[in-house]
């Protein structure tokens, strides 16, 4: 669906800002409350966390993290689940987002009323209040951006740092094709999995697959070391060579490192129990750079997605 119209009763333009937050609030409904805990105030009320508090920003453009052959509904879908990821990335769970609205006049309130109760959907079944926001406009943008706030969801926060060499690299679910396949707006946050990984004392650094397995994991790679995948190892979706495995991004996948000492397949039966509908792969280890595995795949031409460049 376009989310441009050319017939101004069909646009947000024939309601002006303050009429279309009356119905932004109807359209969230129970999953923004009432005022000063949602929309209203100059500022929202929250309530005090339990743990360490996390907080992470995401946008979803219009041409660029989606086109019109994305429905509306799953579009706000994106825009709350791949902050949701960056919460499971540290073992956290979710508590409460606002939202940074950017539209031209001419945008349908057909489409954003498909936007809006997609995004209340989605908010109420991971639990997530929607505390308020802002609009703004701007001549041919279409653009939301989430903020997200969290919470440690046990006593360990889990970061991209803490590898060391020798330890073994694992990734959950499937990698790429995620653009012709739509996984990159299907997808279900691994928030569940991300908590329990989190309790895992073994395990000693997380992070997201969000711009390509390639390029996330340098930033998980202890220093003096380079990640040895074994190409064989990939989990890959139907249709997805290696390099698309490595390079295409947007799989929302959990990649981590898991202690070298480790039993692996104790860790392995104790995941399949508690997740029996997610696959785990290891798919290599963190070698030093003068002892590189002569089959290890060689990552150094695998770009992965990079803003800018």
């Amino acid at each position: 669906m376009n989310p441009f119209t050319r017939n101004r009763r069909e646009s947000v333009a024939a309601w002006g800002e303050a009429k279309l937050i009356t119905v932004i609030r109807r359209w969230l409904g129970d999953v923004s409350p009432r005022a000063p805990f949602g929309i209203g105030d100059d500022c929202a009320v929250l309530r005090p966390s339990r743990g360490r508090q996390l907080i992470t920003v995401d946008p979803v453009i219009y041409g660029r993290h989606f086109d019109d052959r994305v429905p509306p509904r799953a579009v706000a879908e994106k825009l709350l689940k791949r902050n949701l990821s960056d919460i499971a990335a540290m073992g956290g769970r979710p508590v409460a987002a606002v939202l940074a609205l950017t539209l031209d006049a001419r945008v349908n309130r057909r489409w954003l009323e498909k936007f809006y109760r997609g995004l209340a959907a989605s908010a109420r079944r991971f639990r997530v209040t929607i505390a308020g926001g802002d609009i703004a406009q701007a001549d041919g943008v279409l653009a939301a951006s989430l903020t997200l706030l969290g919470e440690a969801a046990g006593p360990r926060v889990l970061t991209r740092t803490g590898a060391r060499m020798g330890d073994w690299i694992f990734v959950t679910g499937m990698l790429g094709g995620s653009l012709h396949s739509g996984h990159h707006f299907r997808f279900t946050p691994r928030l569940a999995e991300g908590r329990w990984l989190a309790r895992q004392r073994a395990v000693r650094a997380l992070m997201d697959v969000s711009d390509g397995l390639a390029k996330d994991l340098h930033a998980l790679t202890p220093r003096g070391a380079a990640p040895a995948l074994d190409a064989s190892a990939l989990p890959r979706r139907a249709g997805a060579d290696v390099r698309a495995a490595l390079t295409d991004g947007e799989d929302y996948e959990l990649v981590f490192a898991l202690a070298r000492s480790a039993d692996q397949a104790a860790f392995l039966r104790r995941w399949r129990r508690a997740f029996p509908r997610t696959p785990l792969t290891c798919i290599g280890r963190f070698a030093a750079k003068g002892k590189f595995p002569a089959d290890a795949l060689n990552l150094a031409d695998c770009r992965g997605y990079e803003h800018l460049r």
